[in-house]
């Protein structure tokens, strides 16, 4: 079984992923950040790395839906290939961070990887607002995610909305903002209760 964990940058994805995997004993698969080789030279010079960064994402993205297909381990995913694609790579490519050859030669190679991966079978959407990722990001203090501005945190934001409302599988939405789940074991029990009630229509 694949659950998917969605959500702009800063909106907890990580920690969610690892909390849960240690609390159903589901294996986590992480999103490469630490040991991306373009992230620093991406947030320098995004028109000049975003190719190069997206590629390199859905790359790894791609093996990990590979891996979790041929798995019968119940595996939970930080960030899924589908918001990489219709989140960051449309709002790249919106902002002529992206050109369009560079977007039209991604996007045929995500449509031949299409054809042989299927989505979550649950997705776990934290929705979070602007305000909330700011201070979220400051705190975590990733020297180079502290040049990111208003503008792109608010694109990516408006086009989660727009692919969750259009998502035509079944997906968990986690108000963030008014969660502290890391700290708060109330908190993070009201998301274990609803991912047992959705949990139970997939058995």
């Amino acid at each position: 079984m694949h659950i998917g964990v969605a959500g702009n940058i800063g909106s907890g994805k990580t920690t969610l992923t690892r909390m849960l995997s240690e609390h159903y004993g589901w294996i986590p698969k992480y999103e490469a950040v630490t040991y991306n080789p373009y992230l620093e030279d991406y947030y320098k010079d995004i028109p000049r790395w975003s190719y190069n960064l997206e590629t390199y994402f859905l790359a790894q993205r791609f093996q990990d839906v590979l891996d979790i297909a041929k798995s019968s381990d119940v595996i939970i995913q930080d960030r899924t290939l589908f918001e990489g694609v219709y989140i960051f790579v449309a709002n790249n490519h919106d902002l002529g961070n992206l050109s369009d050859r560079d977007y039209n030669t991604y996007m045929q190679l995500f449509e031949l990887m299409m054809s042989m991966v299927q989505p979550p079978d649950l997705l776990i959407y934290l929705k979070s607002t602007v305000p909330y990722l700011v201070a979220k990001i400051q705190k975590r203090g990733r020297e180079y995610e502290q040049s990111m501005n208003l503008e792109y945190l608010s694109g990516l934001n408006r086009r989660y909305e727009e692919w969750i409302s259009n998502y035509k599988g079944r997906v968990l939405t986690i108000d963030a903002d008014n969660l502290d789940f890391q700290n708060n074991p109330e908190d993070f029990s009201f998301i274990t209760d609803k991912i047992d009630a959705e949990m139970f229509g997939l058995f």
